[in-house]
């Protein structure tokens, strides 16, 4: 093969690559992970975290190809999406759909055979809530789209510890809970500083419909409330000492980036907050597993 048709393809694929959101399904897929080991006191079964990680994610890239699908018009006018596939047109609509259907089926196809039904459908419901119910319906038509359509984004832990555990007990929906109320301010900071973007897409997002300083107030709120429900946890003793203390001490760093936030408003601050909340969410989340094997071990409580 001749390095000028080695290209070409490179180039491909790696536009496959981006439509599905690598660094997102990330973070998404590293939280279902948690929830696998944070659903037996034992270790789980290995093949069972492997296929589990695999279909969830296969089936989360899946959802954001759609969504970038849905969305290429609106992709088109924004700097920051401009240059996917989609909005320049380099890849067909059929490409995409061919491209969702096989990586999603796959996913489907993996959890089913080798994780549970019950995994595979909470998968399945989360992509149709993700690609079809926010992006579709919830994302062009209220401000509050991040709010109603994050429940999607939050389901990663039940659907890791549905893997393991066949089941969804209430510990799991606590931590869906915890990333629906992180993800309204980790979108507005965001929102915040592409708030040009987002008036060119036409997108009713919260800055744009009602303003920087209502946004900010909202963020500082969301903050706040955050910091709470990151206690429960260890309130209903489902962690112990050492999450309870990373969970203050993240938690207050979160408030306070947003409290500076709210009080002078500058693209950098917001910017700041953004890129915290994701190191936020991964450092909460893995010292919640810590705490669970020091628990299993004996060595807290």
């Amino acid at each position: 093969m001749t390095t000028a048709t080695a290209r070409p393809a490179n180039s491909l694929w790696r536009q496959y690559l981006v439509l599905t959101k690598p660094r997102v399904t990330q973070l998404a897929v590293f939280c279902a992970v948690i929830g696998m080991f944070l659903a037996t006191p034992t270790l789980p079964s290995l093949q069972t975290v492997i296929a589990g990680t695999v279909g969830i994610w296969l089936l989360a890239a899946a959802a954001f190809a759609v969504n970038c699908l849905i969305e290429q018009q609106i992709d088109a006018k924004m700097l920051r999406t401009s240059r996917r596939a989609t909005a320049t047109g380099s890849i067909s609509a059929q490409q995409v759909i061919a491209l969702s259907g096989v990586v999603g089926g796959t996913g489907m196809f993996v959890l089913y055979q080798w994780v549970n039904p019950l995994t595979m459908w909470l998968t399945f419901a989360t992509f149709v809530g993700y690609a079809i119910i926010y992006t579709m319906i919830l994302k062009p038509r209220t401000p509050q789209n991040i709010v109603i359509g994050g429940l999607s984004g939050a389901m990663p832990p039940a659907l890791g510890w549905a893997a393991v555990a066949n089941n969804v007990p209430a510990e799991a929906w606590l931590l869906v809970l915890i990333i629906f109320i992180w993800t309204p301010p980790h979108f507005w900071a965001l929102a915040l500083y592409r708030n040009k973007d987002y008036e060119k897409s036409g997108l009713p997002m919260l800055p744009v419909t009602h303003g920087q300083g209502f946004t900010r107030l909202h963020i500082l709120l969301y903050s706040i409330a955050l910091l709470g429900t990151t206690l429960l946890p260890f309130a209903v003793r489902m962690s112990g000492w050492l999450y309870l203390a990373c969970a203050i001490v993240l938690g207050l760093r979160f408030v306070q980036i947003s409290w500076q936030l709210y009080q002078s408003y500058s693209d950098d601050k917001a910017r700041q907050l953004f890129k915290f909340s994701i190191l936020y969410l991964a450092l909460l989340f893995a010292s919640l597993l810590a705490d669970h094997w020091l628990i299993a071990l004996g060595l807290t409580r």
